[in-house]
């Protein structure tokens, strides 16, 4: 019973220090939907290559997004049409730092460490994006199924015609939400775990060999959830107790770019394969920048900090009521977002109607493709209306569209048409 209390505890905790920027992570989203067009952000960062990476990192570098706040930003980005390279690009210079981590990490590190932080965020993203980019055109030839990004928004929330709320508001915290929710509840849950039985002593345990130090340091890093500004005075604190320059800007840059949660939810809607070269790109980057510091640069520039308020826990630089305040709302948009999927969506007239026909179509994978399959059916002739069932892998028909039109229409945007149920 002592252990479940505890794990309780650990996971609310870490649900409150997350809360307020995944919420901001699902604002920047919805904003990022209602104002920037599919078409524009196809144009500016649709196509692989250096421009769209460099264009992502430059934007992703300002933004006050951690690594949990930047998944829904960086997914609904990948989503409005931003390529791999782009969108890993985002994913990884963002969360490394922000205007307000680069202030914090001035005042109590010193100007050398507030100079790299975002050149390296920079360089890693760019370098990042495009490996990311690497053989997707080959992949993107040979393969049918549709990603999340070709799924088309504009019939899940039209700018033209829907109201400027549904098409920022609704989608945020609700369309959006429920392709996350899951996963980012099981990256919760194995980020509690990591908290709760990883010693902390694991930082410190291998001070006398640098090069050690920094394996230590990012393997501790990768799992745990820490904000680019909260980041700053663990970091401080940790040169305080003997690391090295090199192994504190590890933390810095591992500590605020993964955890668990994110890695959980990347790995389910942009890809295996991009994951892992997201997470690659961090690893690499971190220790050769680290390196760089420890034996080429002079240590002097990445000793001189201010110590003061290093003893205290970044997680606490938010004031305590508003990540109470965020915790809740944000467990009840992951359960309004899950009981949502289970309610009927229009069918029971359509069920009393004879002309309403059931097919099963596999492929579907988020509201997106929903929409997508929605948007298609509707549009052929004899069709009256539509409901897509995301959960059941499903659409029912009504109308006198024959099967065969049917099943034309739905393979030809990528999905697997199964026949009546």
């Amino acid at each position: 019973m002592k252990l479940i209390i505890e794990f309780l505890t650990t996971l609310w905790d870490l649900t409150m220090e997350m809360a307020p920027y995944l919420l901001l992570g699902f604002l920047i989203a919805g904003l990022l939907n209602g104002v920037f067009s599919k078409d524009w952000l196809q144009r500016k960062m649709g196509k692989p290559g250096l421009g769209s990476s460099v264009k992502a990192a430059l934007l992703g570098i300002p933004l006050p997004l951690c690594s949990c706040g930047v998944i829904p930003t960086g997914v609904s980005f990948y989503k409005q049409g931003a390529s791999k390279g782009a969108t890993s690009s985002f994913l990884i210079s963002t969360p490394q730092t922000g205007v307000d981590s680069i202030l914090v990490t001035y005042s109590l590190m010193g100007w050398a460490f507030a100079i790299v932080r975002p050149i390296i965020a920079f360089v890693t993203g760019v370098l990042g994006g495009i490996w990311a980019d690497q053989g997707e055109q080959t992949a993107q030839n040979t393969t049918t199924a549709p990603t999340c990004s070709d799924c088309d928004d504009d019939d899940v929330q039209p700018t033209a015609q829907q109201h400027w709320f549904d098409r920022i508001f609704r989608y945020a915290f609700l369309t959006f939400l429920q392709d996350i929710s899951r996963w980012l509840v099981l990256g919760l849950v194995l980020a509690t775990l990591i908290t709760m039985f990883v010693p902390e002593a694991l930082f410190t345990e291998y001070l006398s060999r640098p090069w050690l130090n920094m394996l230590i340091v990012l393997a501790a890093s990768i799992p745990l959830y820490v904000c680019a500004t909260a980041s700053v005075p663990i970091a401080a604190a940790l040169l305080l107790k003997g690391v090295s320059p090199g192994a504190a800007l590890v933390f810095l840059m591992a500590g605020p770019a993964t955890n668990v949660a994110t890695l959980t939810v990347l790995w389910q809607t942009i890809g295996k394969r991009t994951t892992i070269k997201y997470l690659a790109s961090i690893m690499i980057g971190a220790v050769g920048f680290g390196l760089l510091i420890d034996y080429a640069l002079p240590t002097s520039w990445f000793t001189y900090f201010t110590p003061e308020q290093t003893g205290a826990h970044g997680h606490h630089i938010l004031p305590h009521w508003l990540m109470i305040g965020s915790g809740i709302i944000l467990v009840y948009l992951i359960l309004q977002a899950e009981i949502v999927k289970f309610l009927p969506k229009k069918t029971k007239q359509m069920e009393n109607s004879k002309t309403t026909t059931t097919y099963a179509i596999e492929g579907m994978t988020c509201n997106h493709c929903v929409a997508n399959v929605d948007k298609n059916l509707k549009a052929i002739d004899g069709v009256d209306q539509v409901a897509v069932d995301l959960q059941k892998g499903e659409a029912k028909v009504d109308g006198q569209a024959e099967a065969s039109k049917i099943k034309e229409v739905v393979e030809s945007i990528g999905y697997t048409f199964k026949g009546e149920k």
